[in-house]
C-alpha cells in the first residue's frame, strides 16, 4: 500500500495554493457550493489537526482539514463541534491508503491532546459510513440536526464521547464563540 510509504506534515507547511489544487482535483473546481463549505464559512481550519500526506517522491498527494463549527440547539446556545473534511487523495492516488493514514495523523493528534488535557470536542462530517465507520463515526446521534444546504442525514456522521450529551436537535455552522452561529442574527 502506498499510503505506508506517506510522510504526513503539518498541511500549516503547505502552501495554500498547492492545497486547493489538491482540493479542486480530488472534488472539482465547484467544490466550493457544498453543504460543508456553508457549514464552516469565515472558519480558519484547525492548524493541529489539519495534515497533508506526501508521496514517495515528496509530491503533494493528499490533505486533510478539520474545522470549528457548531451545533445550535432549541436554546439557540452554541455546543462546539470539530467538522473533519475534507480529506482530500488526489484522483489517480486514491485507494493507495493515503486517506487512512491522514485520518490516523488527525486522530492521533486529537488523542495526544486529550492526554495532554486539552479540550477537544465531537467530531462531525459529511461522508460514507462505510469508510468513516471504521473510526467510530455513525449517524446514531445526528438524525435531529440540520445542515445549510443540500444533504443526505445517513451522511451526516459524528464521533465522540461527548455525543450523548449533544442537543439531539439543531443546525450546524461555524462556531461563534460569542453565541451563535457565526454570520448570523
Amino acid at each position: 500500500m502506498a499510503g505506508d510509504s506517506a510522510t504526513l506534515i503539518p498541511l500549516s507547511a503547505v502552501e495554500p495554493g498547492m492545497i486547493e489544487a489538491v482540493l479542486d482535483r480530488a472534488f472539482g473546481p465547484d467544490r466550493h457550493a457544498r453543504t460543508a463549505y456553508r457549514i464552516r464559512a469565515g472558519m480558519e481550519w484547525l492548524e493541529t489537526l489539519s495534515f497533508a500526506a506526501l508521496d514517495e517522491d515528496e509530491l503533494l498527494v493528499g490533505t486533510i482539514q478539520c474545522w470549528p463549527i457548531a451545533l445550535i440547539g432549541e436554546d439557540a446556545r452554541p455546543v462546539p463541534l470539530v467538522m473533519v473534511g475534507p480529506v482530500a487523495v488526489v484522483p489517480e492516488r486514491q485507494g493507495e491508503g493515503f486517506g487512512i493514514g491522514l485520518m490516523a495523523a488527525m486522530l492521533d493528534a486529537e488523542a495526544r491532546m486529550t492526554a495532554s488535557g486539552s479540550p477537544t470536542f465531537p467530531q462531525v462530517l459529511i461522508g460514507d459510513a462505510d469508510y468513516y465507520g471504521r473510526w467510530g463515526f455513525s449517524a446514531a446521534a445526528t438524525g435531529g440536526w440540520r445542515c445549510p444546504g443540500p444533504y443526505e442525514q445517513n451522511r451526516l456522521l459524528a464521533r465522540g464521547a461527548a455525543l450523548s450529551a449533544m442537543p439531539h436537535e439543531g443546525m450546524l455552522g461555524p462556531w461563534d464563540p460569542k453565541g451563535g452561529i457565526a454570520g448570523r442574527d
